[in-house]
């Protein structure tokens, strides 16, 4: 069996010879990679070899590319693909396909060369090493068929490495076992839906409640005391042997959008998870009590309002939105009534800031940043603050084709020229302050009762500006609010703006920030830093607590939010390692009096029936 160590001390051509088959005809990926060394780990070899992909010429990238096989292809057909590849598309059936199947994949093939000039490629064994179904290669294949074309070149690289990956991890006969069991996991309750044709599982509902008792069930086949509380989180403590210790809290929240991804949240439960059970099943205890909270609501889907279960969690659960109902009527109470809460005991679930260690929650990233930087993991610095507001337009509907240029009252015309600054000021803004993370978007547009022949007399929009820290996020958004205003003066436009939310941004607690660099660097992975453009429960944790935050790299895009939402098992399993390196690492911060998280309790989120996501 090859060994890391034996790796390390080889020469290069043995180093060379040994990796020879992980990229296809590409010794020269190993033979640079080979100058790195020692490796640390497997996590930072695999990185090294990536690393010389991403540093190649485009020349060299694009040889890697065209030396690889077409799906199906002629060379599959006449048995002349290298072993690594033969049993790859073995694996996914691909030299099983129908007749119409290997006709599909033939005309796909045709297209995808004519428009890109290399082969299609993808790691056939999948996200989670299983294997993809045929039909799934090819939906991916029409799928990428739409890319632009340095977009598709970035996919088929990193479609490379991740072959490259299981590979290696076959050769040195590696596993990644808690990365394995999350997918699984998310698979299993990613079955359970309220939805035929995707995931969707929303507050209360039977799936819900479904999913709460299977996340409950495993948290105690891992080894943790698991109960579900009254607002629906389930809750696992793996207890101390000193039952005077300190809590140390992690999760994230298990319910969905409508058509919703298998990960958003529900990673960092199962992560918590797998690692408990890894604890449990060698014995090992910790100095502190560890409780696993999956959070029963912070989407906002079927209330119109988020953070229900971590609002409870730290005491601040307003009981006025018991009288809140969904879109059929019910009654938030009664939902509760029928899964057998007592709501009167709502108030009991909020934890004593003097008894918590801190929180970490571990979460797919919902972005491309790690996916373009070639990370499995990033240490999150802040979650961004959001400002909301609604813009109404008001000018003077007109006719098309009889009134002058000079003498129109546009309001989508006043719109588009704000909207494109919008786009400018916010991109002004990252470039002079890169850690702000400030981002601007208009995503409603409409022009009420518009017509192809007449000027619009009214335009609506929605602006939504965030950012790591409120500074550069008001900033911004008071620029803006002057160009609206110098645009409407200019173009003879009435203006309403109405705020309709606003949420202060949360910054991750430094101490827990270098722990969790400190476990991300044993792990042989680059500690880099990025903020969080999208909300998470660890907004409101911060609220009594010191916070930090672990990402873990999205694949297809970033996408999030999606059917399409995904990531690797050995993505996964370096999360759950650092995470586990991290609580085995772990040293608390003293006591303080007060509020746990006493530096940052001045920042409230405020609106909270509207929060960000």
């Amino acid at each position: 069996m090859t060994t890391l160590k034996q790796l390390n001390t080889c020469d290069v051509l043995a180093f060379s010879a040994t990796l020879h088959g992980l990229y296809e005809h590409s010794p020269w990926i190993p033979q640079r990679a080979a100058a790195q060394r020692p490796f640390r780990t497997v996590d930072a070899l695999k990185l090294a070899l990536q690393k010389v992909v991403a540093e190649a010429t485009r020349n060299e990238q694009l040889g890697l590319i065209r030396v690889h096989p077409e799906l199906a292809g002629k060379a599959a057909v006449a048995g002349e693909l290298t072993p690594e590849s033969t049993g790859e598309q073995a694996k996914a059936g691909l030299h099983l396909c129908s007749p119409e199947e290997f006709a599909v994949l033939q005309e796909l093939n045709a297209a995808y060369n004519d428009r890109f000039t290399f082969p299609f490629i993808i790691a056939v064994k999948g996200a989670d090493g299983q294997g993809l179904t045929r039909q799934a290669i090819i939906a991916a294949f029409r799928r990428r068929l739409r890319n632009q074309i340095e977009d598709e070149i970035g996919e088929a690289l990193r479609q490379i490495n991740r072959i490259a990956e299981m590979r290696l991890n076959a050769l040195l006969q590696l596993e990644p076992a808690m990365g394995k069991a999350i997918m699984a996991w998310a698979e299993q309750i990613g079955a359970l839906s309220e939805d035929a044709q995707g995931l969707t599982c929303t507050y209360m509902t039977p799936t819900h409640r479904a999913t709460a008792v299977q996340l409950a069930q495993w948290m105690r086949e891992a080894g943790m005391h698991a109960h579900i509380d009254a607002v629906g989180n389930v809750v696992g403590r793996y207890l101390s042997t000193d039952p005077q210790a300190r809590t140390l809290l992690t999760g994230s929240h298990y319910d969905t959008v409508r058509n919703g991804g298998k990960y958003d949240g529900r990673q960092g439960i199962l992560t918590a998870i797998a690692v408990v059970k890894q604890l449990h099943e060698r014995g090992e205890t910790l100095p502190f009590h560890f409780e696993v909270i999956a959070f029963s609501e912070e989407e906002g889907v079927r209330f119109k309002s988020t953070f229900l279960g971590s609002s409870a969690v730290i005491g601040q659960f307003d009981p006025a939105l018991l009288d809140l109902r969904d879109r059929e009527g019910v009654l938030l109470r009664d939902v509760l009534a029928e899964a057998g809460q007592d709501v009167n005991t709502i108030a009991a679930i909020a934890r004593d800031p003097a008894d918590l260690l801190g929180y970490i929650e571990v979460h797919i990233e919902q972005g491309p940043v790690l996916l373009d930087r070639g990370l499995p993991v990033g240490v999150v610095t802040s979650i961004a603050g959001s400002r909301r507001f609604l813009v109404e337009l008001k000018g003077v509907a007109s006719h098309a084709g009889t009134t002058p240029m000079g003498m129109r009252k546009d309001a989508a015309a006043a719109a588009a020229e704000i909207v494109l600054y919008v786009e400018q000021r916010c991109s002004q803004g990252q470039a002079q302050c890169s850690d702000s993370a400030l981002v601007g978007t208009v995503g409603q547009l409409q022009v009420p009762g518009g017509s192809t022949n007449v000027i619009p007399g009214a335009c609506t929009f929605s602006l939504d500006i965030r950012a790591a820290n409120d500074a550069a996020r008001d900033a911004a958004v008071a620029d803006i609010l002057a160009r609206i205003d110098q645009v409407c003066q200019r173009r003879h436009i009435d203006v309403n703006i109405e705020q309709t939310v606003s949420a202060s941004s949360a910054p991750c607690a430094p101490w827990l920030m270098q722990q969790i660099a400190a476990a991300t660097e044993r792990a042989g992975v680059p500690a880099f830093q990025l903020a969080s453009g999208a909300g998470h429960d660890a907004m409101l944790m911060a609220r009594i607590t010191d916070v930090a935050m672990l990402f873990t790299r999205c694949g297809n895009g970033g996408i999030s939010h999606n059917p399409l939402e995904t990531m690797t098992a050995d993505d996964a399993d370096v999360a759950a390692r650092i995470l586990l390196d991290f609580l085995r690492h772990f040293k608390a911060r003293p006591a303080r009096a007060g509020k746990g998280n006493a530096d940052y309790t001045e920042k409230q989120i405020s609106n909270i029936p509207q929060q960000i996501s």
